[in-house]
C-alpha cells in the first residue's frame, strides 16, 4: 500500500511506516496531515486516483540540510561570486493512509 503525495513543489512516494524528509512545513501538536494526494496503490499493478484521501503523519525532527555552495564565474573579467544556502526541512513518519474510507496503517 503507497500513496502519492505533494508538498512544498514536489511529489513523494509514501507508504505507512516510511521516514521522509520534505520541505519545511508549519506543524501544531507535531502531527502533519497531507490532503493532496495524487495517487493511491492498494494492490500490486493498480493505481488509482481516490475522490477523497489524506496522509496523516508525525514529526520526527527539523532541520537544516547540508551546506549548497553556488559559484559564479566570469572568466577573464576578475569577476567572482560564492553564495552559501541551507535548506530548511523537516523529517516525518508516516502514521496512516486513509482513502474513500479505508485506514492503512503501518504494521507494529
Amino acid at each position: 500500500m503507497y500513496a502519492v503525495i505533494r508538498t512544498g513543489g514536489k511529489q513523494y512516494r509514501v507508504a505507512p511506516g516510511d521516514v521522509v524528509k520534505i520541505e519545511s512545513v508549519p506543524s501544531d501538536n507535531k502531527t502533519v496531515e497531507f490532503s493532496d494526494v495524487l495517487a493511491i496503490s492498494g494492490e500490486p499493478g493498480a493505481v488509482i486516483k481516490p475522490a477523497a484521501a489524506k496522509v496523516t503523519a508525525e514529526v520526527v525532527r527539523e532541520g537544516r540540510a547540508d551546506k549548497i555552495l553556488v559559484f559564479h564565474l566570469k572568466r577573464k573579467k576578475q569577476y567572482k561570486k560564492m553564495q552559501g544556502h541551507r535548506q530548511d526541512f523537516t523529517e516525518v513518519r508516516i502514521k496512516a493512509i486513509e482513502a474513500d474510507g479505508v485506514t492503512y496503517t503501518a504494521a507494529k
